[in-house]
């Protein structure tokens, strides 16, 4: 019965995944370490796509749930874990979003930017950027595997 469960979940997560390529749980890379930084969840919103972080890779000697000291306004000191880092992007195309806005909880700050789903929807392409895009970082997300189904 658990199992079964489980499957019908990872069907309908799948079946929302394929309606919007962007929705689902995205694992963020350091750009320095290359090593996984975070589980981002995308979902849609009135149209908009929206993210939060879900889960933070730290070392067992950090603080597993630090606050954003650098945010401003009502993110200020407030847990990274649980907060909506990615808002407004607006769809362009079928695997384009643009219009939106992506906080950098590391220096408080926010950018403009774009997300395009690339290889299959594996992975997320997204762009930071202050006034154009040619002024700007670009990352790419990994798609987080579903979790195994245990018997």
């Amino acid at each position: 019965m658990k199992a079964a469960l489980m499957l019908v979940v990872m069907l309908l997560g799948t079946a929302i995944a394929q309606a919007n390529p962007a929705v689902g749980r995205w694992k963020t890379i350091d750009d320095e370490t290359k090593e996984p930084k975070s589980i981002v969840e995308i979902t849609e919103v009135d149209g908009k796509l929206v993210g939060k972080i879900e889960k933070l890779f730290r070392k067992a000697d950090e603080d597993q749930n630090p606050k954003c000291e650098k945010c401003t306004g009502d993110k200020k000191d407030q847990p990274i874990i649980g907060m909506q880092i990615l808002e407004g992007l607006k769809k362009d195309a079928d695997t384009r979003w643009s219009g939106g806005q992506i906080l950098d909880p590391k220096n408080g700050k926010t950018y403009s930017c774009k997300l395009e789903v690339i290889e299959d929807g594996k992975k997320i392409k997204l762009r930071g950027f202050i006034g154009v895009s040619l002024l700007g970082r670009t990352q790419v997300w990994e798609r987080e595997a579903a979790p195994e189904v245990q018997p």
